[in-house]
């Protein structure tokens, strides 16, 4: 079973992390690309857990 991906930054800074890569850096267009890839193989991902049980940390994430 895999958990939500749960942002949880308001309980470790009282920054955003948006705030410490500028818009125009080249780390957002690559981030965009993995999260589309990321939804490609979301089938493949979710094969690897059972559809019962404790909720895990999304491999996402890890």
């Amino acid at each position: 079973m895999r958990g939500a991906d749960i942002n949880q930054e308001a309980l470790f800074t009282t920054v955003h992390l948006e705030s410490f890569v500028p818009k125009k850096h080249p780390l957002r267009a690559i981030l965009t690309l993995f999260n589309l890839a990321l939804k490609r193989i979301d089938w493949l991902l979710d094969s690897a857990y059972c559809e019962y049980g404790r909720e895990s940390i999304p491999p996402e994430r890890l």
